[in-house]
């Protein structure tokens, strides 16, 4: 897909979180008040490997049930890194296009300061399926460990080959269900889209480290279930997804 499309498609994704009023018990996510990014051309040309390779298989097996290219860019991508911009606010894009953190030197890219948190940071993204979010985020902040958790071989088979494709490094892929990692925490954890969201909620919240984060793109609708089913964590205010009625990022972050 052409990446100049591409890039016209995710800019409202991308642009400057806005700043909700604050409400109580709540914060705000990080990246409220950043200024609008592009991405570099890099990134959109793996966006654009990606989407190819996500069309090929769709065909063979049942990867997502949006097939036209553009509804793909906005509603899995755009979404995506919606949640990018706002977990990871350095992340690899910066105003202009410029990388921040690294450079590319030769095609590769080169690893720049990064702060000793930042170093650290996992990320496990449960019902993984075609990848989304955890893969997009990955190319937002490549300096994530990024742990992709599907219990489908023949949709874990399709992010292994993305990972590969794409050279993205420090992504393990577990096939297995959440629920086996019992005792394994990651920094952040993201959750959207998957079955049975009330049951598995709880699972994903279970796989967040002490002051970790768990990231969530659902209806708005499902916000008072959210809050009810996990009393334990603080919220921030809910971010709209850009050019959707209902869905929205709900970032929770452990007490």
């Amino acid at each position: 897909m052409d990446t100049a499309r591409i890039a016209e498609l995710l800019e409202p994704f991308l642009c400057a979180p806005s700043q909700p009023a604050a409400e109580p018990r709540r914060v705000e996510p990080a990246g409220a008040g950043e200024e609008s990014v592009v991405l570099s051309p890099a990134q959109l040309e793996h966006i654009s490997t990606y989407i190819d390779m996500l069309l090929r298989w769709n065909a063979l097996i049942n990867l997502t049930a949006i097939r036209d290219p553009e509804d793909i860019v906005t509603r899995h991508f755009g979404e995506s890194l919606f949640a990018a911009r706002h977990l990871f606010p350095g992340g690899q894009a910066v105003p202009g296009g410029r990388a921040a953190l690294r450079g590319c030197v030769n095609g590769q890219e080169e690893m720049g300061a990064l702060a000793p948190e930042a170093a650290e940071t996992t990320v496990a993204d449960v019902g993984s399926g075609a990848g989304f979010p955890g893969l997009p985020i990955k190319l937002w902040a490549p300096h994530i460990a990024l742990t992709l958790i599907e219990s489908n071989h023949k949709k874990a088979a399709f992010l292994r080959e993305v990972a590969r494709t794409l050279t993205l490094t420090d992504v393990n892929i577990q096939i297995t269900r959440a629920e086996t990692l019992a005792g394994t925490v990651f920094n952040t954890v993201t959750l959207r889209a998957v079955e049975r969201f009330e049951s598995i909620l709880p699972t994903a919240a279970a796989l967040v480290a002490p002051s970790g984060r768990l990231a969530l793109l659902i209806s708005s609708a499902q916000e008072e279930e959210t809050h009810s089913t996990l009393p334990g964590f603080n919220w921030s205010t809910p971010s709209p997804i850009p050019h959707s009625r209902s869905r929205i990022l709900l970032i929770a972050y452990k007490q």
